[in-house]
């Protein structure tokens, strides 16, 4: 439940990137064989996140589920490519964690940004 009106639009944002990351990720096409429209698009949502999404006392808590995220999304399809080359669940999930990471890498750049230049107010 939402409690205040604040970060509604970034809520709305971070809910609609997942679900199109999850949904885009499941259509088994190659990530390098995708089409430049659905980054960019993924992108625009996940600074709209970053922007919006955040405030003082949340962004360190975005920060390190991001950071997780980010570090299980690049680091887990490693392993994946040598699983089972042919493998659906195997191919859907190194998509959806490479859609994550599309959606998840510039929101967490901005908090992060965001966090560093609060920190350097005097």
């Amino acid at each position: 439940m939402v409690k205040s009106k604040e970060n509604l639009w970034g809520a709305y944002a971070f809910l609609i990137g997942v679900v199109l990351a999850v949904i885009f990720g499941l259509f088994n096409e190659p990530l390098e064989l995708a089409g430049g429209l659905f980054y960019s698009a993924l992108v625009l949502i996940g600074l709209i996140v970053g922007f919006m999404n955040t405030s003082d006392r949340d962004s360190m808590t975005f920060l390190i589920a991001s950071l997780s995220l980010v570090i299980v999304g690049s680091l887990g399809t490693e392993p994946l490519k040598y699983i089972a080359l042919d493998n659906y669940v195997v191919t859907s999930l190194r998509n959806v964690l490479g859609s994550l990471l599309v959606l998840f890498v510039p929101a967490t750049i901005v908090v992060a940004l965001k966090t560093v230049f609060s920190m350097a107010k005097i």
